[in-house]
């Protein structure tokens, strides 16, 4: 189920967001996502297992690494395998809002949003926040 416009409002209200997905390559989602946040004057983090720098601005290797992870709101763009890891660091950390992108989950990342009472708290299964995100950031 996409998520409501109420879990949409509380994810774009965030103070600060990350990126899961973004890359060196610009033809990508994760890095058109990022790219998103900063032509909005987002405080913005990329998150790569390698990569120290995207788009000029510092990368992060892990969710654990953000230094404020109860106030990050993170979208998530990687295939379902890896999406299933983060959600779970994601709850551990206590992540309050996660966007997974289309292609993101899958039946398992369903379950596992369901089983464990991540259901208000991630977005799934409908359009990304390219496609709704100025519209949200206009309704605030």
């Amino acid at each position: 189920m996409p998520g409501t416009e109420e879990q949409k409002k509380t994810f774009i209200s965030s103070s600060k967001f990350a990126v899961v997905g973004a890359s060196k390559d610009e033809a990508k989602f994760g890095t058109k996502v990022l790219k998103w946040y900063l032509e909005n004057n987002k405080d913005v983090t990329p998150v790569h297992p390698k990569e120290t720098e995207i788009q000029g601005v510092a990368a992060i290797r892990a969710l654990s690494d953000l230094p404020d992870p109860t106030n990050t709101s993170v979208s998530v763009i990687t295939g379902p395998k890896i999406t299933l890891g983060l959600l779970e660091q994601a709850k551990a950390l206590g992540i309050p809002a996660l966007w997974l992108q289309p292609g993101a989950d899958d039946e398992t990342i369903v379950s596992y949003i369901n089983d464990n009472g991540l259901a208000d708290k991630v977005i799934y299964g409908g359009p990304c926040v390219l496609q709704e995100g100025n519209a949200l950031l206009a309704s605030l």
